[in-house]
């Protein structure tokens, strides 16, 4: 944790000194990115220059300033223990008496019911997790990429084989993104350092991209999954509107798909062939353009060299085949390849929900409202990474992935007892959905558009 919670904010009661009681109301009131307070199991922390040391990144920690965190802080945290000591510097005070535990409408019975079944999961050992599953899971991943360069060295360079090479590659890399989640999310071993280590060679030598980057950008979305500003996953009105809401709002600014008044233009993508443009450019262009830019100008050197190992196995292997420039069209079509399989699986669960502002949700109703599951099968799970249990996964952030399908009947038992939807489709209707999500909100917009 860098040891950062270890200095006295300002404005803080001096260790030893009484501390402050308080109601949500003037918790509520410090929401600002220079005056942040929130509050974890009835006490109230001042975490304004904490934040900026937080190792999560300071947006994720931020995007609950001026709230109840408890819920959060238990589901990313693995060992509450350790994190609780930084926290006891920062303390200030606690909530009056007369207040509830719960911020603004949230319903107490729910998130009782809800932490009941987190430590009934616990006492079970779901949050174990067995270390060979993911070691096997790796060795596949080696042994595919292994297998794409034999096919070539052996028997030749010509179309057919350069495609299959492809096809076995761009499998290891997405199976790779998915097993780097894994680690990403402390799911894997006991000691966060572990995990962190190997996340560093998973997504950074065999992926090519950044542990930090990652970790800054993807807690973002479970801390506030499908909220306008809060999760960098959906905050993309440079290409595309969102939801029943942002069509709406992005009309009135004309900042839509790259232009303002090109009708027609808009017209053309606001089609189904749209979804089809968008998902192979995002890993090859969007994100690694960025996850360079990101390592180079926060001088994260230790990722840096973690991703240019990545391209010195790779070039190494193939330059000997291909030369350089078929090395570099044979990674960009892998990419390509790979792009399509990460967008269309991560965003099934996601696009086709409820996309909106902040309504400061309890965290089972956010989570539950913004994310649906995919049936399971052993192809669906394997394909997906068993993120056809993004409820569960969602839920539980840290819990090993082998899991999830043993906790997904109480979480579904628990919403029915609360009148909450849980969403089951099959794969193949979980695309449809993006395509018919992406079209209706693109129908929004230029009705919106054409008619204000």
């Amino acid at each position: 944790m860098g040891g950062g919670g270890q200095q006295t904010e300002p404005g803080e009661p001096a260790s030893g000194k009484a501390k402050g009681v308080y109601t949500w109301e003037e918790v509520q009131s410090h929401c600002s990115r220079n005056d942040q307070w929130l509050v974890v199991d009835r006490k109230v922390y001042n975490i304004t220059q904490w934040a900026k040391r937080h190792p999560g990144g300071s947006r994720v920690i931020g995007h609950y300033a001026g709230e109840d965190a408890t819920e959060a802080f238990t589901a990313f945290h693995p060992d509450l223990k350790f994190v609780q000591k930084f926290l006891k510097p920062l303390l200030i005070g606690e909530l009056a008496a007369t207040e509830p535990s719960q911020d603004r409408d949230k319903n107490a019975a729910l998130v009782q019911d809800f932490e009941t079944l987190r430590d009934q999961v616990e006492k079970k050992g779901l949050f174990r997790a067995q270390p060979l599953f993911f070691f096997l899971h790796l060795g596949h991943i080696i042994l595919i990429e292994a297998l794409a360069w034999l096919i070539v060295s052996m028997w030749g360079t010509g179309w057919i084989l350069t495609l299959l090479c492809s096809v076995l590659l761009a499998t290891a890399q997405s199976q790779a993104g998915w097993l780097q989640h894994d680690f990403g999310h402390l799911s894997v071993f006991k000691k966060s350092s572990w995990n962190h280590l190997v996340h560093k060679f998973v997504i950074g030598h065999l992926k090519g991209a950044s542990a930090n980057w990652w970790n800054h950008r993807h807690f973002q979305h479970h801390a506030k999954p499908n909220i306008f500003t809060k999760d960098p996953d959906i905050n993309m009105l440079n290409v595309f509107v969102l939801g029943q809401t942002q069509p709406v709002e992005a009309s009135r600014t004309k900042l839509i798909f790259l232009i303002s008044s090109n009708i027609q233009t808009v017209q053309l993508l606001n089609t189904p062939s749209l979804p089809l443009l968008g998902p192979p450019l995002l890993i090859p262009v969007y994100f690694y353009m960025q996850i360079m830019k990101t390592m180079i100008s926060r001088r994260d050197w230790v990722d840096l060299a973690w991703s240019l190992s990545y391209y010195f196995r790779f070039f190494s292997c193939y330059i000997p085949l291909y030369g350089v420039f078929g090395s570099l069209a044979l990674m960009f079509f892998v990419r390509f390849l790979e792009s399509h399989w990460f967008v269309w699986v991560t965003q099934m669960n996601h696009i086709p929900m409820d996309i909106d502002h902040e309504k400061h949700r309890d965290w089972l109703t956010m989570q539950l409202q913004s994310t649906c599951n995919i049936e399971q099968s052993s192809f669906n799970d394997w394909f997906s990474g068993h993120l056809n249990f993004q409820i569960e996964h969602h839920l539980f952030p840290t819990m090993p992935r082998h899991n999830y399908h043993l906790v997904a009947q109480q979480v579904r038992a628990l919403c029915e007892k609360h009148g909450i939807p849980y969403r089951v489709k099959t794969l193949w209707r979980g695309f449809a959905d993006i395509v018919t999500s992406l079209k209706s909100s693109g129908d929004l917009w230029l009705d919106a558009y054409l008619h204000k």
